[in-house]
């Protein structure tokens, strides 16, 4: 079993939330986040490692626990009204396509996606989903279950930690991510849909398999397989080698995912496109507006 040595003393207020207060939102005695060294965070670090390998998902389910839960949920609903929508369609390698391709090529198979977004510079302080990214044992345990080395967190004043918002009609098509890795935290599921439905390890750094990525994109289910939407679990993903989507969302229930950025490079950032694709917006806020419009 690996070992991990014991973390260097830290800060452990960097978010709104103190450490005492953490343990309210974060299952301690579950996930022992403060002390990487002890057998059982060593066990849950292993469990991670081993699942990443097996299918490029680890899954950290009640890593929040109920009552934090029921915070987050009051907290991204107060934040609805901050959210940018975004809509259109895209490919499965959000790229702009190469249309002298033949056109039954999977790289211009286009699929629909609309999602809303609220950006890291106009999450309060006092949110608690910024708390918890903020956070540095956080941090520390997805860095010891990622085995990278270090990592740390975007320096992108939009991209950093979102708040994903899907609504009725919403959903994300068919895709593979242009990060190596992305770390979401469950918070609340839609009434209907919403699922979050990988083909794990589809393709590699060798071989696109793009016979088998077109049989996918054309509706074969065989190698779908169905992540859990559990309020409370952290996921960590490697999305990059699997291909992924979030089916189309149904019923008055806002399906709520933070999105936490870390990257293996300091002060990474996003590009100007995404950003005004995403966000409506190229600046961030010196100031966030005190009012929003109705969402």
């Amino acid at each position: 079993m690996h070992r991990f040595r014991r973390p260097r003393p830290r800060d452990t207020n960097t978010g709104s939330l103190g450490a005492v207060s953490m343990a309210s939102v974060v299952d301690t005695a579950r996930y022992p986040v403060e002390d990487l060294a002890s057998p059982i965070a060593s066990a849950v670090v292993n469990d991670g490692r081993a699942q990443l390998a097996a299918t490029g998902a680890a899954e950290l389910p009640g890593f929040v626990t109920p009552a934090g839960v029921r915070a987050l949920v009051d907290d991204a609903e107060s934040l609805v009204a901050r959210a940018h929508s975004s809509a259109g369609q895209g490919t499965a390698y959000l790229e702009f396509p190469d249309f002298s391709l033949p056109e039954d090529h999977p790289r211009l198979h286009f699929g629909d996606y609309a999602v809303r977004a609220v950006a890291y510079d106009v999450i309060p302080r006092d949110s608690q989903l910024r708390a918890l990214y903020e956070w540095d044992p956080l941090k520390d345990l997805i860095e010891a279950v990622l085995d990278r080395g270090l990592i740390f967190r975007y320096g992108d004043p939009f991209g950093a930690l979102n708040l994903a918002v899907m609504g009725d009609g919403d959903q994300l098509q068919w895709h593979f991510d242009q990060t190596d890795f992305v770390v979401s935290l469950a918070i609340q599921g839609a009434e209907r849909g919403g699922d979050f439905e990988v083909v794990p390890r589809i393709r590699s750094a060798d071989n696109e398999r793009y016979e088998e990525v077109a049989q996918v994109l054309a509706g074969d289910q065989d190698q779908v397989v169905t992540l859990p939407m559990t309020p409370g679990t952290l996921l960590i993903f490697e999305g990059r080698y699997s291909l992924h989507r979030v089916s189309p969302i149904r019923g008055d229930t806002y399906r709520h995912v933070g999105l936490l950025a870390y990257d293996t490079k300091a002060n990474t950032m996003g590009s100007e496109l995404l950003r005004a694709d995403r966000y409506g917006r190229t600046e961030p806020f010196a100031q966030p507006p005190t009012v929003w419009p109705a969402s």
